[in-house]
C-alpha cells in the first residue's frame, strides 16, 4: 500500500470519544456508536469553529491494549465544553489515501496499515473523511511516525 510522509501541524479536534480496542468484542458497535452520534445526535451540527466539514476519526491515548477514539472535525478553536477536545500533534506522518466504501475502504486499510512495519509513535492517528458519499468516500488516513 503505497503512502507519503507529510509534515502536519497541531490540530484541534472536537466531538465524542470512547476507550476500546483491537482485541474488544464491541469494538466495531463503540466505534459506529460515535460516529451514530455525532451525526444522527446532532453533535456535529453544533460543533463551533470548524475548519472544514471533513469528519475526523482520531484514535489517540495508546495503552497497552486501548485506546481513545474520537469521531468529530477540526476546529480553529474549541468552544464546545460539553465536548471531547483532542489535539492532533504536529509532526511526521505517513500519509496514505483511500476510495471507496466509507467503512470497507477504511477497514482494509487498517489491515493493511497493521502489517506494516512503520516507525510508528502512537501519538494520534487518524482519518479525514473528505467527502460524505457513503460508497465513494475520500478518505485519507494520517499515522503518526517517530
Amino acid at each position: 500500500m503505497n503512502y507519503e510522509i507529510v509534515t502536519l501541524a497541531e490540530k484541534i479536534v472536537v466531538g465524542v470519544s470512547a476507550t476500546t480496542g483491537n482485541s474488544d468484542p464491541n469494538m466495531a458497535k463503540i466505534i459506529g456508536g460515535l460516529w451514530e452520534k455525532l451525526y444522527q445526535g446532532g453533535v456535529n451540527a453544533a460543533i463551533k469553529n470548524k475548519v472544514n466539514e471533513y469528519a475526523i476519526g482520531l484514535y489517540s491515548d495508546y495503552a497497552a491494549d486501548s485506546y481513545c477514539v474520537t469521531a468529530g472535525n477540526e476546529v480553529s478553536k474549541a468552544e464546545n465544553p460539553e465536548l471531547t477536545v483532542k489535539i492532533i500533534p504536529a509532526g511526521k506522518y505517513a500519509k496514505f489515501s483511500v476510495h471507496g466504501h466509507m467503512e470497507r475502504a477504511v477497514a482494509e486499510a487498517w489491515g493493511e496499515i497493521w502489517q506494516m512495519e512503520l516507525p510508528r509513535s502512537f501519538t494520534g492517528d487518524f482519518e479525514e473523511y473528505r467527502n460524505a458519499d457513503f460508497e465513494n468516500c475520500n478518505i485519507d488516513l494520517y499515522i503518526a511516525l517517530k
